[in-house]
């Protein structure tokens, strides 16, 4: 076992001096490798921004591969692209996200009669429409006890981009399950059993050049 020990440090000691004579010592004055063509390291002033473009182009890649996917329809590409490089903070799996969430928010806003929220929500004219029927309800003392069931497919139809503003038009196929009081509370129609196919068109805008990442819904429709 000792004589093992012993042959095992001596063949290490000679590995050691080996590698000694072929690496040497640094001293501070070796030259510098000689480096192959394309593979020069930049050192000037542009070279943090070579660095940032390099990124910013590898992200419009990525983002622009993530338009062929099902949540967006062939005619939108080019301009959802558009939309892209004008607001480099755009993600559009983050506008889907958004887009579903300001869906149910918004509905559940008119069937409760918030006009606040709504206000929030929606451009003047859309929160107009939205207000009328508010109003008439409120009026004829119904209250509606509407439910969105669930949202089934989102899916972008349109997109459009006049500098600096930004649209972008979503389908929306949901159940809904609606059903509708008198002022005594009588159910005058619907049923929260049954959950009725709805098929909605809405477009939300943006300014890109507005640090306010919240997209407004600037128009409603039915498929």
């Amino acid at each position: 076992m000792t004589f093992d020990i012993v042959l095992l440090a001596m063949v290490a000691a000679f590995l050691g001096l080996r590698l000694y004579s072929v690496l040497g010592k640094r001293t501070g004055h070796e030259q510098k490798p000689i480096l192959r063509q394309g593979d020069e390291i930049s050192t000037n002033e542009n070279a943090n921004t070579d660095v940032v473009d390099f990124m910013q182009r590898t992200a419009e890649k990525i983002e622009a591969q993530a338009i062929e996917t099902e949540l967006v329809d062939g005619a939108a590409e080019n301009s959802l692209r558009t939309i892209m490089a004008a607001d480099r903070g755009f993600n559009l799996a983050q506008f889907s996200a958004g887009a579903k969430a300001a869906y149910e928010l918004t509905l559940s806003s008119f069937w409760s009669g918030n006009r606040e929220e709504l206000r929030n929500l929606c451009d003047a004219d859309v929160y107009a429409d939205f207000e009328t029927v508010i109003s008439a309800r409120e009026q004829a003392g119904q209250i509606v006890e509407n439910k969105l069931v669930r949202i089934e497919k989102i899916r972008i139809i349109e997109a459009e981009f006049e500098k600096p503003i930004a649209r972008i038009t979503v389908r929306f196929d949901a159940d809904i399950a609606a059903l509708t009081r008198d002022k005594d509370g009588n159910i005058i129609g619907g049923s929260l059993s049954d959950a009725v196919e709805t098929h909605d068109i809405w477009t939300f805008e943006r300014d890109v050049k507005n640090s306010d990442r919240n997209w407004t819904l600037t128009a409603t429709d039915a498929a």
